[in-house]
């Protein structure tokens, strides 16, 4: 049984956060969590962007990593980014459980919130079977090379 808990990436454990890694042939699928961390400053969505990245805990165990980016400004531009599993705890139920999480965060701090949205690479099947098994819906739109989904609230 899993123990899901998101804790903010802070200078205490970033250095273990770029450290989680996919498979080799899922590295195309999501960006090395360095990179994820990099977009916080660098703020390429814009400067009316937030981003919080979060560390993903099994217990005491970092097993993921997942950010949130958001414009609270709007209804509809809260985003899922960068959402990994490391490669040696996949196929345990925490992606699910991690999701499922993510997804109260946003909706629980953000009542303004009507659809949450990510972006997942047309050949990652696992990532789109558990999108969709969430209520996510392919908009039928690609952004810089992958499809967008939406979850309404």
């Amino acid at each position: 049984m899993v123990n899901i808990q998101l804790k903010i990436v802070t200078r205490e454990n970033w250095e273990e956060a770029i450290k989680l890694q996919v498979s080799k042939k899922q590295n195309l699928f999501v960006p090395p969590v360095a990179v994820s961390l990099a977009k916080i400053y660098i703020k390429p969505d814009g400067d009316n962007v937030e981003y919080i990245p979060f560390a993903i805990y099994d217990k005491e165990v970092m097993v993921g990593f997942i950010m949130h980016a958001f414009d609270r400004s709007t209804v509809d531009m809260y985003w899922i980014n960068g959402f990994m599993i490391d490669e040696k705890y996949q196929r345990k139920g925490h992606g699910k459980a991690a999701l499922s999480e993510m997804i109260r965060w946003i909706t629980n701090h953000f009542s303004q919130c009507k659809e949450i949205r990510l972006t997942v690479h047309k050949e990652n099947i696992a990532a789109k079977n558990l999108y969709k098994n969430y209520g996510f819906i392919d908009l039928g739109h690609v952004y810089e090379g992958e499809q967008v989904y939406r979850l309404l609230v």
